[in-house]
C-alpha cells in the first residue's frame, strides 16, 4: 500500500514538470506579443538628439581688441619650379687607375671610399714584365757602352788616316742606335712604374689625381691584367651633378645656363647654387619626364646617391600674398594664420608659406587672398587660447 502511494506521487511530479516545460515557451511568446502590442498602441520613442559638430579651428576670446589685425597685401614674384633629383659624380672628373704591368697584387694601400692625394701609392704588384724590362735595359746599356768605345776608337783611327770615313760613319750610326735602345728601355721601365736606377720586381701603382676612390676591382693576392684592367676609379668630388626629373609641361621654364637652388635632404637648412648644364634630349615615355643636369660646387657634404631638391626660377611673374612673418604660426609641420570671425571669434586657417622677404615679411602661396585681415601676432593669440 505504501509503495503504491509513493509511485502515484512520483507520477504526479513528472506530469507537473512536463506541463511546465510545455507552458513556459507559450507564456514567453504571449508576453512578447503583449509588449509589441503595447508599443504599437503607446507613444512613439522620443526623437534622437543631434549634437552639432564643433569647429576645432574656431575660438572665442573675451577681448578681441587686444589682438591687432593686419591686411594681407599682394606680392609679385617670379614663378618657381621645384623638382626632386639625386647627387651623382661628374663622369668627366672620374679617372680610372691603369697599370701597364701584369702581375699579382702583393699589397693594397687604399680601399673603396678612401680619399687619396695625387701620387699616393694605391697598390703594389709583383710583375715579370718588370724583370724583362730591366733585362732589356741592362743589355741596351751594355751595347751602348761597347758602341761608344768602338766609336771613340774609330774616330782616333780616322784622325790618323788609318780608317775610312765610311767605317767612321758606321761606328757613329751604331752608337746612335744604341742610345735610342737605352732611352726606349728606360722609358718602358718608367711606364711600368719603376726607376731604372733602382731595379726591383715590384711595381707601385700611384693615384693619377686627388679624389675619392669610387670603384675597386682588385683584392689581396688578386691578379692585374695590365692595360685592359682598372683596379681603381678615382673621382674628383669637388664638383657634382644633381640630376633631376622635369615633366614635359615644365620644360619651357628650364634653360641651359640658368642657375638653380639646390637643397639636399640630409642638410635641409643648407642651400647651394648650381648651373644647368644639360637638358636631356630624350623623354621618358613612362613618366613623361626629361633629365636635367645641374652642376654644383661641392663643399664636402654632398655625397653621390643623396636625394636633393632643385628649385628653378622662371621668367613669368606670379602674384602671392604677403603678411608679417609673426602672423604665421607653425603647428605640427603645418602653417596657420588667424582670421577674424563674427561674435568676437577667430578662425584658424591653414596656409602654404613661401620665402621670407625684406621687412620681416613672408609670402603666402595659398590659403588666404590679398586684402584679407589676419592677426598680426599669431603666437600671442595662440597662448591666450591655450590658457
Amino acid at each position: 500500500m505504501l509503495a503504491a502511494e509513493i509511485d502515484c506521487a512520483g507520477k504526479a511530479r513528472l506530469w507537473t514538470l512536463a506541463w511546465l516545460l510545455v507552458a513556459t515557451p507559450i507564456l514567453l511568446a504571449c508576453a512578447a506579443c503583449s509588449s509589441a502590442h503595447g508599443n504599437q498602441l503607446g507613444e512613439a520613442p522620443p526623437p534622437v538628439k543631434v549634437v552639432p559638430d564643433v569647429n576645432v579651428n574656431l575660438f572665442s576670446v573675451d577681448h578681441p581688441e587686444q589682438f591687432p589685425l593686419t591686411e594681407a597685401v599682394p606680392h609679385s614674384a617670379a614663378s618657381q619650379l621645384v623638382v626632386t633629383g639625386s647627387v651623382n659624380p661628374d663622369i668627366a672628373r672620374s679617372v680610372p687607375v691603369v697599370s701597364l704591368a701584369t702581375g699579382r697584387v702583393v699589397a693594397i694601400h687604399a680601399r673603396l671610399g678612401d680619399t687619396v692625394k695625387k701620387g699616393q701609392t694605391l697598390l703594389s704588384i709583383r710583375s715579370d714584365d718588370v724583370g724583362s724590362g730591366f733585362s732589356d735595359y741592362r743589355k741596351a746599356v751594355a751595347d751602348e757602352v761597347l758602341a761608344r768605345t768602338q766609336l771613340e776608337r774609330a774616330t782616333d783611327l780616322y784622325n790618323h788616316g788609318a780608317l775610312s770615313q765610311n767605317d767612321l760613319q758606321i761606328a757613329q750610326d751604331t752608337e746612335d742606335k744604341a742610345k735610342v735602345d737605352v732611352e726606349t728601355t728606360e722609358e718602358h721601365l718608367r711606364l711600368l712604374g719603376n726607376d731604372p736606377s733602382k731595379p726591383k720586381g715590384i711595381v707601385d701603382i700611384d693615384a693619377p689625381i686627388s679624389g675619392v676612390i669610387t670603384d675597386q676591382q682588385v683584392t689581396n693576392a688578386g691578379g692585374v691584367q695590365g692595360l685592359g684592367s682598372s683596379p681603381f676609379t678615382i673621382t674628383d668630388l669637388s664638383y657634382v651633378w644633381v640630376v633631376c626629373d622635369v615633366y614635359e609641361n615644365d620644360l619651357p621654364n628650364v634653360r641651359i645656363g640658368e642657375t638653380a637652388e639646390i637643397k639636399i635632404n640630409a642638410y635641409p637648412n643648407e642651400a647651394f647654387t648650381g648651373k644647368i648644364s644639360n637638358i636631356g634630349a630624350l623623354l621618358d615615355s613612362t613618366i613623361r619626364t626629361a633629365k636635367v643636369r645641374v652642376e654644383v660646387r661641392n663643399p664636402g657634404m654632398m655625397r653621390p646617391g643623396m636625394f636633393a631638391t632643385a628649385t628653378f626660377t622662371g621668367l613669368k611673374k606670379q602674384t602671392h600674398t604677403l603678411v608679417p612673418s609673426t602672423a604665421i604660426l607653425r603647428i605640427h609641420d603645418r602653417d596657420w594664420v588667424y582670421v577674424p570671425a563674427p561674435d568676437n571669434r577667430f578662425r584658424r586657417a591653414e596656409v602654404v608659406s613661401g620665402d621670407i622677404t625684406a621687412g620681416n615679411n613672408q609670402e603666402i602661396i595659398s590659403g588666404i587672398a590679398p586684402g584679407q585681415k589676419v592677426v598680426s601676432n599669431a603666437l600671442a593669440l595662440e597662448r591666450t587660447i591655450s590658457q
